[in-house]
């Protein structure tokens, strides 16, 4: 008998819709909550010894305020940036659903992933080019990325080694964590640098440059990835070079803006219910950035159970009993995460419904 080579088919720019949209189905928010709140609850299982939850009861509410007011803060000054970044053709309620939908994302995808990876979608479908809308998105990668770079030699200098949980783990694992940190960074400081360059100087080079890294042996397999970076890249650079000092200056200072906030969220919630000083304050801030290279390599949803886990580690010393840490876990965890969860589920299929309009049936992703 003759063979007959089943030829694929390229994918149409609806199954590449639906693809994404499969990504972000709203049914997706439950194995996150199960991962999450089964590792919430065996934490509480383990460690609840009556009397321990008693500081409940002396909760400075101007704290919680705060947390709540900071928290605002945050998602108005990402749906600020995404506007102004975007050079304002999002409107108002365009970047409020952007910001969402795009929160949502980060929750329901492995965190090594984040939302970035749907993100120039979303920025398409809201009727930008695709060109623009991966620039942008590589603007805000990029701004991102330099947050870190910026900030982690400051917390460095003031917390020094104070920034690693020695009371919670072992010698080798603080050295194992500490490694781990300053990889983080330099790859992250490479990275930008890279785009930095590739942006603003010489983006064909920087293409080049990756196909022929990505073309040695063993690192082959990402070859194709690599020259389509390399393409969104000098993409970018042709939307991006001519803004002027006033764009990069409200872009930048948005990105500070939203990024210190969010890293102020655990302190003023601990700070909710145990007396905390200035420096224990800034010393749980400058924690959030070891925490986050647990959160990098975390391979379930939002890094659900991973992230739970991992807090006491950091910042169960500023609590107290373990009981007192499971509960502020939960709560920052119900703030900062389930919030979007639940958020995202209602925005999406509203989102789905306006831009996609005859196109597609919003039923297909509920």
């Amino acid at each position: 008998m003759p063979s007959h080579r089943v030829v694929p088919m390229p994918l149409t720019q609806d199954n590449r819709d639906q693809e994404l949209l499969d990504k972000l189905r709203p049914s997706r928010i439950v194995l996150p909550i199960l991962i999450g709140l089964g590792v919430v609850g065996f934490m509480f299982w383990r460690s609840y010894r009556p009397g321990d939850l008693a500081p409940l009861a002396n909760a400075k509410l101007h704290w919680l305020l705060v947390m709540l007011l900071v928290l605002v803060a945050r998602d108005a000054g990402y749906i600020y940036r995404i506007r102004h970044i975007s050079e304002r053709v999002l409107s108002w309620k365009q970047s409020l659903d952007v910001i969402m939908i795009w929160e949502f994302a980060s929750c329901v995808l492995p965190s090594a992933v984040g939302g970035t990876a749907v993100a120039s979608f979303i920025l398409n479908k809201e009727g930008i080019s695709l060109g623009k809308s991966l620039a942008y998105v590589m603007v805000t990668a990029l701004l991102d990325n330099l947050y870190y770079v910026v900030t982690v030699p400051l917390v460095v200098v003031l917390a020094g080694d104070a920034l690693y949980p020695h009371e919670a783990l072992q010698g080798g694992l603080i050295s194992t964590l500490r490694v781990a940190f300053v990889i983080s960074y330099v790859l992250v400081t490479l990275y930008a640098g890279l785009m930095l360059y590739a942006i603003f100087v010489n983006p064909e080079s920087v293409k080049r440059l990756l196909v022929r890294l990505f073309s040695l042996r063993g690192l082959r397999r990402w070859r194709v990835s690599a020259y389509q970076h390399g393409n969104e890249m000098v993409w970018a650079s042709a939307q991006l070079r001519g803004n002027g000092a006033s764009y990069w200056l409200r872009a930048i200072g948005s990105t500070f803006f939203v990024w210190t906030a969010r890293y102020l969220i655990i302190g003023c919630i601990i700070a909710a219910f145990v007396d905390v000083s200035w420096n224990e304050f800034m010393l749980i801030f400058g924690r959030n950035l070891t925490y986050k290279v647990i959160l990098l390599i975390a391979i379930t949803p939002g890094g659900a159970g991973i992230a739970e886990g991992a807090f006491p580690t950091f910042f169960g010393k500023f609590i107290g009993t373990p009981t007192m840490t499971n509960f502020v876990v939960l709560l920052y965890r119900l703030v900062t995460y389930y919030l979007y969860l639940v958020l995202g589920a209602i925005f999406l299929p509203r989102w789905v419904a306006r831009v996609f309009s005859k196109h597609a049936d919003p039923q297909a992703v509920v």
